[in-house]
């Protein structure tokens, strides 16, 4: 699948979503999910489940709450923070939140700006910050960020 039959395909769930306001960065890889992708992990499939199938930190309460997610990112050096604007020696992450609160989806901020994502199994993007908002995966509920690496 190209990337235009790609942006196409996803803009029921993603309707800001267009070849303009992101590019693919990376290809079809299921080895790993945005969480871990916005932690910098392509090694891991991160997710608080109960069963304990996918990786979590261990020190962190698997649930799915902004606040476990934010205790998951303390522990790779983020702290809150107010806005997604590009901050010199910053590194932002930002996690989605569906409309009852529960965490959809991570994306890191890149040096120019724009936002590094995992589309679920699929490719990784770049993409403006508001181009994922929607059903897909609701809208940036927390920035977080730490001074860069």
């Amino acid at each position: 699948m190209t990337f235009q039959e790609l942006v196409r395909a996803m803009q029921l769930r993603f309707p800001n979503l267009t070849e303009a306001n992101s590019r693919p960065t990376s290809p079809y890889d299921e080895g790993y999910n945005c969480i871990a992708w916005a932690a910098e992990d392509t090694d891991h499939w991160w997710w608080p489940d109960a069963m304990g199938q996918n990786y979590w930190p261990s020190d962190i309460p698997r649930e799915e709450t902004i606040e476990a997610f934010v205790k998951a990112y303390g522990l790779q050096g983020y702290s809150q923070r107010s806005n997604a604007t590009l901050e010199p020696g910053m590194q932002k992450v930002a996690i989605y939140a569906d409309r009852n609160g529960k965490p959809t989806h991570a994306a890191r901020q890149v040096a120019d700006g724009w936002w590094a994502s995992k589309l679920g199994q699929q490719i990784d993007i770049e993409h403006e910050f508001e181009a994922l908002d929607g059903p897909g995966y609701g809208t940036v509920a927390v920035i977080l960020a730490r001074p860069a690496r």
